[in-house]
């Protein structure tokens, strides 16, 4: 329960976070109207060359607003990226049920069809043009509406990344076809599935099933995760599971931690740069968009190379800063560093003055570079 009030005051109190908006599409598909809840980043007019990963959400009445909380408090903490989410009214009755509807085999027809094509394509094609959208794209549901994105993994050519299936409703064979799917899947796929001790049975048997078989699959292009959470009814378990589905999705972007300092990067040998590029290509390669190394990433980097005295990194982090954060002072505060460090104290003062002339960032400001260079050119006289 405590979660739960967490997740409410959060959505409350970081409310004024990205521009909330409702809209109207009509769908040739159905031959009526839908509505439809859209939250764009606050960020979105600021910058007219950045794209968003895109968050689709079936339910939408009732998932839209624990979504959008739980992604603007990670977003404020920087732990998961700003995004746009589209949630779609369904209702609360026989419309989701009709819309979600599969016959023996497993299938959409009739109604169910129009929408799997609304969804896929209509809503698809009409916020790709109206918003900047980056490759990667997520869509979830709970229970029948869970059991129906899966029906998109089978598409010839996916529309979506990541699957978010909240105690799915799952339709014929689906507890053997989902994992062969996900066998064969040719580029980078993240599942996250959830059920809880207090679900409805027979979901929670036919989920423990799925997962049974999603966990022998070896496809190195699948990352996967299974919650069965304990103390959680079949509507509980969904604010137990969206913060841990979009950590899951998102753990690569998270901001270098204590934990990663010291357990991975203060132990390294040598190459303490080399995995901050790594750490931030596979970001790029695997969400599909460029993101900006941050200051403090930098700063962990900066203490590693001087725990180890592997001073001759700081040639390289100061290239790497001057691509990320050009015009500004921190890649001539890493060249000093450099110098300093390799005994050149002349240059080393000579790079202090010059990032003086340059803008300040971070932790980085125009009295440290003067007081750095005092230090210097003090200890030169004696």
């Amino acid at each position: 329960m405590k979660k739960i009030f967490l997740l409410l005051v959060f959505l409350t109190a970081f409310s004024g976070f990205s521009q909330l908006l409702k809209d109207t599409i009509y769908s040739k598909k159905m031959d009526m109207k839908r509505e439809i809840f859209i939250s764009v980043p606050r960020s979105y007019d600021k910058n007219a060359k950045k794209a968003y990963p895109l968050l689709v959400l079936l339910d939408g009445d009732y998932l839209f607003e624990p979504f959008y909380g739980a992604m603007t408090y990670g977003n404020h903490w920087d732990d998961l990226p700003e995004m746009i989410i589209v949630g779609i009214s369904q209702g609360n009755g026989d419309e989701r049920f009709e819309d979600t509807k599969l016959n023996e085999e497993g299938l959409p027809e009739g109604k169910s069809a129009s929408f799997f094509e609304f969804v896929g394509g209509e809503v698809m094609s009409y916020i790709e043009n109206k918003y900047r959208i980056a490759p990667f794209k997520m869509i979830a549901g709970h229970d029948v509406t869970a059991g129906f994105i899966n029906l998109f993994l089978f598409k010839e050519n996916p529309i979506f990344n990541a699957y978010i299936a909240l105690s799915p409703e799952l339709g014929a064979n689906m507890e053997s076809n989902i994992p062969s799917r996900l066998n064969t899947y040719p580029k980078p796929i993240f599942y996250y599935l959830s059920s809880a001790d207090g679900d409805i049975k027979k979901m929670k048997e036919d989920v423990k099933k799925l997962d049974d078989n999603i966990k022998i699959v070896k496809n190195p292009n699948l990352s996967y995760r299974f919650d069965d959470l304990k103390g959680a009814t079949h509507y509980s378990l969904v604010l137990y599971s969206i913060p841990n589905a979009l950590y899951h999705f998102f753990g690569n972007y998270q901001p270098i931690s204590s934990t990663e300092y010291q357990d991975k990067i203060s132990k390294l040998p040598s190459g303490y740069v080399e995995y901050l590029k790594n750490k931030y290509d596979n970001l790029d390669k695997t969400l599909g968009f460029k993101t900006t190394i941050r200051i403090n990433d930098f700063r962990a980097i900066e203490s590693a190379i001087v725990k180890n005295k592997a001073w001759g990194e700081f040639e390289q982090l100061a290239q790497l800063a001057n691509k990320a954060y050009p015009r500004t002072m921190m890649g001539e505060y890493f060249m000093a560093r450099y110098y300093e460090g390799t005994g050149d104290t002349k240059r080393a003062i000579k790079s202090y003055q010059n990032a003086f002339g340059l803008e300040e960032i971070g932790f980085l400001n125009k009295d440290m570079m003067l007081d750095k260079a005092d230090e210097l050119k003090a200890d030169l006289k004696k």
